[in-house]
């Protein structure tokens, strides 16, 4: 790389590196020849740009300089740079151009009152922006202003300083710190940027009225794509929305198809990084900076699997910072800032289009159809694939044709349709432990045994892709020769129960999917089995001994802690007993399942939260609803088992199974201490206190 001067001013090349007068040298017979002897433009590969804004510019810079007519140098597409009157991003902001003024130190803008929106997403002080004709690419920029960083706010193309200024995770368990913050050091400002437009905007935004907020200089500098060190698997990077998100055990039983797609996958031959995150849309995942670190982490040649679709439903398109796009912007986000950006650094796009929700007020019978009914957005996916010979792989009407082909039972038991006692997990409201607290079927989210489903979805797609044509899509064709073996044996022959053992031949339909969730999770860790015939039975009585060895396993507790519990059909009282010592053999402290989730509330901003789930009863309690003496029959406890058996309860281990309902936040008063557990209540129980033992930070769909 190399600085390159103005036309005008004389450097001679004695002065220059071997590299640098070669490269400048052509650079030269690219832009001299140029109608109008047009700028050196950082669209030149290998050259590094430098604006002077001052009153004394560098020898090596272009001079940023006032043309006749204008009293600020306006931009212009031949000379590649100047300052324009609204940015680049979506929607566009507008800035101010008129009331800019030159000094010697550079060109400053001062505006007379702030925007009273200030603190939220949706401001805009004004201020100015300076644009650079760039085509695709990344580089890095250095910015100096006239004014210190208390005072001023520098941004490129529309992304989030204040996001891109701290220290982030972009995922939930906090494995993937953002390698690519923006930097500022009194007034210099540093930042490392993917392009996939024609030009770079740079904004200059006060944080203070009346405070005078400017430019000195501007550098951009070209980063090559990163080609991949010997060693390192090639990768698959997964984002999207909650939809796509790996989630975290105090969310559970929340999933992601992107937490789970990884396990299809040859662990040998390729790594699987989910970059999702709850509540994200192609707009916003741009400027927080989401697909930007992405971009600058991966390397030439990994492919980058796009996600996005409801949040993007949002009707908050007007807004700076707002998830929601009308078509033309959805379009617009595709075509002109993710497909160029990824492919200017050697990546590899493909297009996931979003799976439909499910209605969670479906009535049986009743058949499902695309949620996208009014913005089209999975339309929009699939023209743009082919016109950017993208491969696509469709989602949404695989989703459509699973729905139905499942039935209303088992596909509402599937996604996050939560009653009392399911998990001890939390969302914004509170805690899930006694139900949801939206009082609703949530259909947007899922559970694990559904994310699953929607990655045998993905790669069976992906497999069609690559059969499809003369030869299929080479691209998907990759990504197929990368999965298991066994993987790709039952995408060819439908049978997917040696990938899948833990699917039980009774739990798919029916009565029998109510608790699939919890009973894959089961069989899946080795705590419960199925017969010879690979059924479950759900509905058979649970044994004493069959409950304390999955709990003790479960829970990892020393051997013979619970053998004086005899064996014979468990019942809900000594269950309970159980639980009890399960729990104080576990925990010298509540754990924050019980304590930093009860009764809480995360607003937005809170470390967190999730602008994509649904609002209900603020501060959802953990601990049961209905105290222990408003039950009505606990005086049908044997005496030997009461005092445990209060104690479980008290401390929401155990709870009452009258009256509870999905998507209803609702205890019974009934607690039926002789009553006989199933297999398929025990597992329920199991789960619970599977995930109470569990650190709640880590990734939940952890073995």
């Amino acid at each position: 790389m190399t600085h390159l001067p103005h036309p005008t001013a004389a450097r001679p090349f004695a002065r220059t590196r071997p590299f640098a007068r070669a490269a400048t040298v052509a650079a030269c017979l690219f832009w001299c020849a140029l109608p109008g002897r047009a700028e050196p433009q950082a669209s030149q590969p290998g050259v590094e740009l430098r604006y002077d804004f001052t009153s004394r510019p560098a020898t090596d810079a272009i001079a940023v300089q006032a043309r006749p007519g204008n009293d600020v140098p306006l931009y212009d597409a031949a000379t590649g740079y100047g300052f324009v009157g609204a940015t680049g991003a979506l929607p566009a902001r507008p800035v101010h151009t008129a009331s800019i003024r030159r000094t010697a130190a550079g060109y400053v803008v001062t505006e007379p009152a702030l925007d009273p929106n200030a603190g939220t997403d949706h401001y805009n002080n004004f201020g100015m922006a300076f644009r650079i004709k760039a085509g695709p690419g990344a580089f890095a920029i250095r910015v100096k202003t006239t004014s210190d960083a208390a005072d001023t706010t520098v941004a490129v193309t529309g992304m989030q300083a204040s996001r891109l200024s701290q220290p982030v995770f972009w995922d939930a368990a906090g494995r993937l710190p953002n390698k690519t913050m923006a930097v500022a050091q009194g007034r210099d400002w540093t930042y490392r940027y993917v392009n996939g437009r024609g030009a770079i905007d740079i904004e200059i935004e006060p944080k203070k009225a009346g405070v005078p907020v400017g430019l000195s200089e501007i550098v951009l500098s070209p980063i090559p794509p990163q080609a991949r060190p010997a060693g390192v698997l090639p990768a698959i990077y997964t984002l999207g929305d909650s939809t796509v998100k790996s989630y975290t055990f105090d969310e559970a039983p929340m999933s992601g198809w992107g937490q789970v797609i990884g396990r299809l996958f040859d662990s040998t031959r390729v790594r699987v990084v989910n970059y999702s995150m709850g509540g994200r849309s192609f707009r916003s995942a741009y400027a927080e900076g989401r697909l930007n670190d992405l971009l600058l982490t991966g390397y030439a040649g990994d492919v980058v699997m796009i996600q996005f679709g409801h949040n993007d439903e949002s009707l908050d398109e007007t807004r700076r910072f707002g998830r929601g796009a009308t078509e033309a912007m959805y379009e617009e986000m595709i075509r002109e800032v993710y497909v160029p950006a990824i492919r200017a650094r050697g990546m590899v796009p493909v297009f996931v289009t979003p799976m439909s929700r499910v209605n969670g007020a479906q009535k049986p019978g009743q058949p499902y159809v695309d949620s996208f009914d009014k913005r089209r957005f999975p339309d929009l996916m699939r023209k743009l694939g082919a016109e950017l010979d993208v491969p696509v792989v469709d989602l949404n009407a695989r989703s459509v044709e699973y729905y139905n082909a499942t039935g209303q039972q088992a596909i509402t038991a599937m996604v996050m349709s939560i009653e009392a006692g399911e998990t001890p997990g939390k969302t914004n409201d509170g805690s899930y432990a006694n139900g949801h607290p939206a009082n609703k079927i949530d259909g947007t989210h899922f559970k694990e045994t559904l994310a699953k489903q929607y990655a045998r979805m993905v790669v069976t797609e992906l497999a069609r892709l690559a059969g499809d044509g003369n030869p299929g899509d080479p691209v998907a064709g990759r990504m197929v020769a990368q999965l298991r073996p066994e993987v790709r044996r039952a995408i060819a022959v439908n049978d997917w129960s040696p990938v899948y053992p833990e699917i039980a031949a009774d739990i798919t339909d029916g009565d029998g999917a109510y608790y699939r969730n919890q009973i894959e999770k089961l069989l899946q860790l080795g705590a419960l089995h199925k017969d010879a015939q690979g059924r479950f039975h759900p509905e058979a009585p649970m044994r004493t001994s069959e409950f304390r060895e999955a709990l003790a396993m479960l829970m990892r507790l020393p051997a013979g802690l619970l053998s004086a519990y005899a064996d014979g059909p468990l019942s809900r009282e000594v269950m309970g007993a159980i639980l009890d010592d399960a729990y104080h053999a576990t925990f010298a402290a509540k754990p924050a399942y019980m304590t930093d989730y009860n009764g809480k509330t995360l607003l937005p901003g809170s470390p967190g939260y999730d602008p994509n789930l649904d609002t209900g009863a603020r501060g959802a309690m953990y601990y049961p609803l209905v105290r222990w003496t408003q039950l009505v029959d606990t005086g049908d406890a044997a005496p030997v088992y009461a005092d445990k058996l209060r104690d479980a309860y008290e401390l929401g281990l155990i709870r009452s199974e009258a009256g509870i309902a999905r998507g209803r936040m609702v205890n019974g008063r009934l607690l039926e201490p002789r009553a006989g557990v199933t297999r398929v209540k025990a597992a329920k129980v199991l789960y619970f206190m599977w995930v109470l033992a569990q650190a709640p930070k880590e990734e939940n769909q952890r073995r």
